[in-house]
């Protein structure tokens, strides 16, 4: 899970995901104009509809450090594995679905609204995750 900011004509927002490392789908994502952890854990809920992995992976941001985020984890019985500072190749995945998404498709228009942002990624992962080719 990684979050990145995603630029709109005069704002900017959050985007949160939960990636597979396996098969590289994303699991769950959530915008938000606040960089708090409700939105990273409804990613999180999101993505348990699929199932539990065995370990999250994260970086050490204070969304994921915060005792609402770790004990969610682990009352759910994963192991928790963060990042070392400044290893964005320990997240590498995810650092590539960020590129993915700005390059195809944020920085190709300027996004007036969240919401016609927000309706924008539905459609683009559901084509990254099931009609993009994956070589």
């Amino acid at each position: 899970m990684d979050i990145t900011y995603l630029r709109m004509r005069k704002d900017f927002v959050y985007l949160a995901a939960v990636m597979d490392w396996y098969s590289r789908y994303v699991l769950g994502w959530r915008l938000s104009n606040t960089m708090d952890s409700i939105f990273c854990l409804e990613a999180v809920e999101e993505a348990f509809s699929y199932g539990r992995p065995e370990i999250f992976n994260t970086d050490q941001g204070v969304q994921f450090t915060c005792e609402e985020f770790t004990s969610t984890l682990e009352n759910a019985n994963i192991r928790i594995s963060m990042d070392g500072k400044g290893r964005w190749l320990d997240n590498v995945f995810i650092e590539r679905l960020w590129r993915s998404v700005k390059y195809e498709l944020t920085y190709l228009k300027e996004y007036e609204t969240c919401s016609e942002l927000y309706h924008d990624l539905l459609d683009y992962f559901e084509y990254y995750n099931n009609r993009r080719p994956s070589k």
